[in-house]
Formats: structure tokens, C-alpha cells, sequence
């Protein structure tokens, strides 16, 4: 890669529920596809900064990070997507901005390919920083 070509940078946060299930967004742009909070990073931050605030921006709540658990690129964006395990603090209430219409946790099963490979990957994290390419 050369010094002025650009990608772009995202961070993702992955939540789940008592049941193991992983919460997800539906958005109200683009396709109306669903996809887990979080979003690109913008200049002069970091992506725990980005995460953070995405995750109020999206769900009005501030999340408690854990671990960045993986870091994966995806070719058809030409973008490297950050991973990491979150909670939702006990009590709070989500609360969606205009960019989603909805939010629901998904089964493992219910994802697509690359959202079980990532999710799958946090969930069994073992200290080890996963990588894949898509």
C-alpha cells in the first residue's frame, strides 16, 4: 500500500444477551441490512474513542469494553473492522438513534457467514487475537 492510498477503519462491538444471543442494529440507510453497533473511525481517534462514542450514538447507552478480540478485512469495502466484546451495564435501557429502525438479538445460526465467523470468534476468545480476511 502506498503512503497516499486510503482505507477505511471500522470498530464493532459484539453483545450479548443472557441467552448468548448477539444484539444487532437494523439500519434505516443503505440496504436496511443488520449489523452489530459501532462504526467507522474518524480522524484523531482512537477506536476505543470511536466505539465508545458509537455505542452512545446508537444505543443511547455507554457500553462497558472488554477485550478487542479480533481484527478482520474485508476486500469488497477495503476496510480492516476491529472486534471487540462488550457489555451493556446492568439496568439500561436501549434507546436507538435515527440510523436504526429496530434491534433484536440474533442466534449464532441467524447470522451471515462473516457476522457468525467474527461473533464466533469473540465469543470464544481465549486471549488470542483472531484474524481472518473476507
Amino acid at each position: 500500500m502506498a503512503f497516499a492510498d486510503s482505507y477505511r477503519m471500522s470498530v464493532h462491538a459484539v453483545i450479548l444477551d443472557a441467552d448468548g444471543r448477539v444484539l444487532q442494529l437494523k439500519q434505516t440507510y443503505g440496504n436496511f441490512s443488520w449489523g452489530l453497533p459501532g462504526g467507522a473511525v474518524d480522524p484523531g481517534e482512537t477506536v476505543v474513542q470511536t466505539l465508545e462514542r458509537e455505542c452512545l450514538e446508537e444505543l443511547g447507552v455507554s457500553v462497558d469494553l472488554g477485550p478487542l478480540t479480533g481484527i478482520y478485512y474485508h476486500k469488497a469495502f477495503n476496510s480492516h473492522v476491529m472486534i471487540f466484546r462488550c457489555q451493556i451495564p446492568k439496568g439500561s435501557t436501549i434507546v436507538l438513534s435515527t440510523e436504526h429502525s429496530e434491534h433484536r438479538y440474533f442466534s449464532l445460526d441467524e447470522l451471515s457467514v462473516v457476522q457468525k465467523r467474527r461473533v464466533d470468534d469473540c465469543v470464544k476468545y481465549d486471549g488470542r487475537l483472531m484474524t481472518a480476511a473476507f
